[in-house]
C-alpha cells in the first residue's frame, strides 16, 4: 500500500521542532552571556519571554512559509530563511516588550545576542539536517522507481528525475514504450523494457513505484499503466501526460465531487493576497490624505484654466471585465473626448488599442504657437508629474484598484481586444505597472504593453510589487518617459 505523504506542518515537523529547541537554546546562551550563569527559568518575566519566544517562533514560521522547499535550497538562500526568521521573532519580542511589559524588566542586548546566535545556529543545524535525511535516502531509504516514458522525452525525463531526487528515489531502470532501446543507458540509467516487455520486467523485477511521463502517447500507454495498478503498483503519472495543459502554473482540486486540472497564468495564496491587499490599503489611506492637500492647492488651478469639474471620472474596464468609475485630476479641457477622435492620425501608438500622442492639444494650457513652437499648460505638467492620478487611491480604498498591476484600458479598447491582449485583464488594475516603470510613452507598440503587462501576472509577487513601487518613485522623479 502507498504512504501518502506527509503536507502542511506535518511535512517538516522534523525541521520545526529543531527550530525550536534552537531557539530556546539561544535564548538560555544569550541570557547567561549577558547576565551570567543564572537560570533565567527560575525569574517569572523571563520565563514568560521564553515561552512568548516560542509562539514568536512559530507565528514566523507561519507567515513565511519558512520550511517550503527547505529540502531544495541551497546554502545562501537557507541563511537568508534564518536571518529573516529571526528578524520576524525579534520585531514580535521588542513589539511584546515596549508595548505590553514594563521596558526597564527586560535587557534588549539579551534579545539581540539571541538573534545573533539563533541565525547562525539554526542556519548550522539544518544544512546538517538536511546532509542526515540525504544520507538516509541514500542508505537503504529510496524505494526503487522504474521510469516510463517515449523516446523524444526520455533523456529530459530521466535527468530531471536525478537532479530533483528530493524523494530519494532510487531509479533501477528506465521503459521506453515506443521503441526498441533495451540494453542501452539513459543518463546512466538502463533501459529495462519496451511496450512489449513491459508487462512482464514489472512482473518479475523488484519495483516500488513507476512515474510515467509519456507526453502525447497517453492513449497508447493506458493499457499498460492499468495493468500496472492492478498488480498493486504505485503509478505516479506526470499531468501532462493525462492532458494537455497550458501555462505555466497547475493546481489539482475538487469541482463538483471530481478532480480537476486547473491552469492559470499565475496564482496566489490567500495569504499572498491579503498581505497585497492590506498594502493597498495602507497606501490607499496614506494617498488618499496627499490627494486631498493637493486638491486644495490643484483644484482651483484647474478650475481657473477651464471652468468645470476638478475631478475626472471614466469608466475603465478590471479584473476579468469588470467595469468601473476611475477617478483623476482633470488635466484635459472639457471636451477632450469629442476632440479625440479628430487626433486619432496622430496617434503615436502602433495601432487604436492605446491612444497616445507627442504634444495633446486637449491638455489644459497646451498650446502650438505660430512659430511651430510648443508651449505646455498647466495641465501638461500635473500629467507630467503624474500629478493627475492621485486620486486614483480612492478606487484603491474601494478595491477596484491595486497599487501595482495592469494599466486598466478603456472600454473602447478593449472592445478591439485580440485573444491573447485580454490577458491583461486577468489581474487587478493598478495604478502604476510594469509598462509604467519600463517607459510609459516611450514605448509605442501595444503589443509591447501586454508583453509587459503578461510578464508582470506571471511572475508576480509582493516583492516584485514593491520593486515596482520604488521604481515608480524614480521614474515620476525623474519625468522619464513622461509625454
Amino acid at each position: 500500500m502507498y504512504q501518502k505523504g506527509a503536507k502542511g506542518w506535518l511535512k517538516h515537523f522534523d525541521f520545526m521542532l529543531l527550530d525550536l529547541i534552537v531557539l530556546q537554546l539561544s535564548f538560555l546562551a544569550a541570557f547567561q552571556i549577558r547576565h551570567g550563569m543564572v537560570n533565567p527559568y527560575a525569574n517569572r518575566d523571563y520565563l514568560a519571554l521564553a515561552i512568548i519566544t516560542e509562539l514568536a517562533d512559530i507565528v514566523a514560521m507561519i507567515f513565511l512559509n519558512t520550511y517550503e522547499g527547505v529540502i531544495r535550497r541551497g546554502y545562501f538562500k537557507e541563511f537568508i530563511s534564518s536571518f529573516k526568521n529571526g528578524f520576524v521573532i525579534v520585531a514580535l519580542l521588542l513589539l511584546y516588550v515596549f508595548v505590553l511589559k514594563d521596558t526597564s524588566i527586560y535587557s534588549r542586548t539579551t534579545i539581540l545576542l539571541m538573534w545573533a546566535i539563533y541565525v547562525y545556529a539554526t542556519f548550522a543545524v539544518r544544512s546538517l539536517w538536511k546532509k542526515h535525511l540525504a544520507k538516509y535516502a541514500e542508505h537503504g531509504k529510496g524505494k526503487k522507481l522504474l521510469v516510463m516514458t517515449t523516446r523524444h522525452v526520455a533523456d529530459e525525463v530521466v535527468a530531471g528525475l536525478k537532479e530533483k531526487n528530493y524523494s530519494g528515489f532510487d531509479i533501477v531502470g528506465v521503459m521506453v514504450i515506443d521503441a526498441n532501446l533495451i540494453g542501452q543507458e539513459i543518463q546512466g540509467v538502463p533501459v529495462v523494457a519496451d511496450y512489449n516487455s513491459a508487462v512482464d520486467y514489472v512482473r518479475t523485477a523488484w519495483v516500488d513505484e513507476i512515474y510515467v511521463d509519456v507526453r502525447g502517447a497517453y492513449g497508447y500507454a493506458n493499457t499498460l499503466i492499468d495493468a500496472f495498478i492492478e498488480g498493486g503498483i504505485t503509478v505516479h503519472m506526470c499531468i501532462s501526460s493525462i492532458v494537455r495543459t497550458h501555462g505555466d502554473k497547475q493546481l489539482i482540486q475538487k469541482i463538483n465531487g471530481e478532480t480537476v486540472v486547473t491552469t492559470m497564468m499565475n496564482y496566489a495564496t490567500p495569504k499572498q493576497m491579503l498581505l497585497k491587499r492590506t498594502a493597498d490599503i495602507i497606501g490607499g489611506l496614506v494617498g488618499s490624505v496627499f490627494t486631498l492637500i493637493l486638491t486644495i492647492f490643484i483644484g482651483p488651478i484647474i478650475y481657473i484654466k477651464s471652468p468645470g469639474p476638478i475631478f475626472f471620472k471614466q469608466e475603465r474596464v478590471g479584473l476579468n471585465g469588470k467595469i468601473f468609475k476611475m477617478y483623476k485630476f482633470r488635466s484635459m479641457y472639457m471636451d477632450a473626448e469629442e476632440r479625440k477622435k479628430e487626433l486619432m492620425a496622430q496617434n503615436t501608438m502602433s495601432d487604436s488599442k492605446m491612444f497616445k500622442m507627442d504634444f495633446d492639444p486637449r491638455v489644459i494650457g497646451n498650446k502650438i504657437l505660430s512659430d511651430g513652437t510648443k508651449k505646455k499648460g498647466i495641465g501638461q505638467y500635473i500629467r507630467d508629474f503624474s500629478i493627475d492620478e492621485f486620486p486614483q487611491f480612492f478606487n484603491v480604498l474601494k478595491g477596484d484598484l491595486s497599487l501595482v498591476g495592469t494599466r486598466p484600458p478603456l472600454i473602447s479598447e478593449v472592445e478591439q481586444y485580440e485573444m491573447h491582449h485580454k490577458s491583461r485583464l486577468a489581474t487587478k488594475p493598478g495604478i502604476t505597472g510594469m509598462w509604467q516603470v519600463s517607459g510609459r510613452s516611450d514605448i509605442t507598440d501595444f503589443e509591447e504593453v501586454v508583453r509587459l503587462d503578461t510578464e508582470y501576472i506571471e511572475n508576480w509577487s509582493f516583492g516584485l510589487d514593491m520593486k515596482i513601487i520604488l521604481k515608480t518613485i524614480k521614474v515620476v522623479l525623474g519625468r522619464e518617459g513622461s509625454k
